[in-house]
């Protein structure tokens, strides 16, 4: 019998945190200086830096009523690879499309890096850009 890498138990916890809209379980398992990188030309893409910037994205992806249902977990020394259906149910338009996220472990076993692929970009470039705008200049630059 085989026990659970405690790597793909942290990003299950991560994912139950999600589904319960519970962003200090979620911002738990990362490291003060997590990385997330967000792909993508619209204006929720790029990286995160910290926590704060973490959450504030998920805040935002709450707001359009993003889903995630894990279907694949893979891990190694340092890494877990998630692959999810991710969907919107709120918003113009809509998502609903496979996701891969490359999850980074640090010496502490906390997340430190997250890099997050999709399988449609297009679908998310359009939906974002459907659903949230960009501050009016010059807030935008500040």
């Amino acid at each position: 019998m085989s026990t659970k890498d405690p790597k793909v138990a942290a990003v299950e916890k991560f994912f139950t945190a999600y589904a319960a809209g519970d962003v200090d379980g979620m911002s738990a398992v990362l490291a003060p200086d997590i990385e997330w990188s967000i792909p993508g030309r619209h204006p929720l893409s790029g990286i995160k830096r910290g926590v704060a910037e973490v959450r504030s994205f998920f805040d935002q992806l709450g707001k359009a009523g993003f889903q995630a249902d894990p279907i694949f977990f893979g891990s190694n020394d340092d890494y877990v690879v998630d692959i999810h259906r991710g969907w919107t149910t709120e918003g113009v338009g809509e998502v609903d499309t496979t996701w891969a996220l490359v999850w980074h472990f640090n010496a502490d076993g906390q997340v430190d890096r997250v890099i997050n692929l999709s399988g449609d970009q297009h679908q998310m470039d359009n939906f974002i850009w459907g659903n949230f705008s960009l501050a009016p200049l010059p807030d935008r630059l500040g």
